[in-house]
């Protein structure tokens, strides 16, 4: 078997971004792990991922290493000025599961979209009975360097193919 659509795809990587800056290029950095005691699965063709994430491992058979970048313009793109808004705090409060020190620049919060589905949005700045959020995906703006290995294919249920959620693993 080999990654190709409609397969569950386990696979175990480091993620390292970088970004430019006035034409210079800042040194990747690691900001996420996925080893063997936590590996990442997706379905592919319907995972929400970058295309061109799905394109460079499409093929690969289980067990294969891998190693690519993505560029902004591959990965997630520039920031939105449109995805930046502001709340009333009010809407951020104990009785809706959230905490003061939630809310706390930096912080991103988990929320759910008008169907259901988690998302979060990144605390920009505390404005007092106001709150500014940003919607865009944490990875805009960067070059994305993966690095990792196939760890697991099997074929998707029709359901995981129709929602592109992966309920578990079974080999």
């Amino acid at each position: 078997m080999e990654v190709s659509p409609n397969v569950v795809v386990g696979i175990t990587y480091e993620l390292k971004v970088s970004k430019i800056e006035e034409e210079i290029e800042s040194v990747p950095f690691s900001v996420e792990v996925r080893d063997e005691e936590d590996p990442f699965y997706f379905v592919f063709g319907n995972s929400g991922l970058p295309e061109k994430f799905e394109e460079m491992l499409a093929g690969q058979k289980e067990g294969e290493a891998f190693q690519f970048s993505l560029t902004v313009d591959e990965a997630y793109g520039q920031a939105e000025d449109d995805m930046i808004m502001t709340f009333p705090k009010s809407q951020f409060s104990s009785q809706q599961g959230f905490s003061e020190d939630m809310l706390q620049e930096g912080n991103f919060l988990p929320l759910l979209d008008e169907n259901g589905y988690p998302m979060q949005a990144k605390v920009l700045k505390d404005l007092g009975d106001e709150i500014l959020l940003d919607f865009n995906h944490p990875l805009v703006g960067f070059d994305l360097h993966f690095e990792g290995n196939i760890l697991n294919l099997r074929e998707a249920t029709e359901e995981e193919v129709e929602t592109g959620i992966v309920e578990g693993y079974e080999d």
